[in-house]
């Protein structure tokens, strides 16, 4: 494992880990709110290593990357991060592959970049928009009832809430050990980063219909967190969309069901 340091968007020092194939197809992994490259050790130590350039950010706020104060709620700044990534590490038309929040820092970097950087689109669980009814019609009551606690200042109900996270992300159960370890990179982020980034309020759907990248939407049959009418929602915006619904899994295929998650990123890869 390769760990870099790379300036982001305002000059935030952003974490990236790397593996794999140095020549292969770069695929770069972008995690969900209050997780950090570790949720993707699945993926990052498996046989996908041997042939493709396997690359995982911590976002801002998350992990070993910085944690301003601000600069949360700005579509812009996301945008850059991931620019800054794939031209710093001088990716050759990587894969994006984002879950839950992440395919909203991948739109925002369509937004602002374009797709001619890019040679195809990972969505993960994801949700495309924020702040609206209509995005948090997507969204389980379960999820929606732990919102509070993500921005809550006390340490006993943020750990609570983030453990309920936690148990509603994967269907697989999780060990002590795996529990331990996600719970600790969830509580190094700050509230103030989860609030920032809740708080935006934005429609990235206006993007779907313009991208002409080859996109694979990821949906665990019992995500517990985003609901698979989302699928549908996206799949009409995107109508040569690839879907894949994994049977036994929740909010995280690549986690519950990763043999299975790989296998099909890479019948994707290979497509492109």
């Amino acid at each position: 494992m390769k760990n870099h340091k790379i300036a982001g968007g305002g000059g935030v020092q952003l974490h990236l880990v790397e593996t794999g194939d140095p020549s292969g197809r770069p695929i770069m992994f972008i995690h969900g709110v209050s997780q950090c490259w570790l949720t993707w050790s699945r993926q990052m130590n498996s046989d996908l290593a041997d042939d493709y350039r396997l690359v995982a950010m911590d976002l801002r706020g998350h992990g070993l990357s910085d944690k301003p104060r601000e600069g949360y709620t700005e579509s812009r700044l996301w945008a850059d991060d991931v620019n800054a990534a794939i031209q710093a590490l001088r990716l050759d038309h990587p894969i994006l592959s984002g879950w839950s929040y992440g395919p909203l820092v991948i739109l925002d970097y369509v937004r602002h970049y374009g797709e001619g950087d890019i040679s195809g689109i990972n969505l993960i669980g994801g949700i495309t928009k924020l702040g609206s009814d209509e995005a948090a019609s997507v969204l389980t009551p379960e999820f929606l009832s732990l919102l509070p606690g993500f921005i809550a200042t006390s340490v006993e109900e943020s750990v609570r809430s983030l453990g309920s996270l936690l148990r509603l992300c994967f269907l697989q159960e999780l060990s002590a050990e795996e529990l331990y370890l996600m719970l600790g990179y969830n509580l190094s982020v700050p509230p103030y980063v989860r609030q920032g980034m809740f708080s935006r309020s934005f429609d990235n759907d206006d993007l779907l219909p313009r991208i002409r990248k080859p996109v694979l939407i990821t949906h665990g049959a019992k995500d517990a967190v985003v609901k698979l009418a989302a699928v549908d929602q996206h799949k009409a915006g995107m109508a040569h969309a690839q879907i894949h619904v994994v049977a036994n899994a929740g909010h995280g295929p690549f986690w519950d069901d990763p043999a299975g998650y790989n296998q099909r990123l890479r019948a994707f890869s290979e497509s492109l």
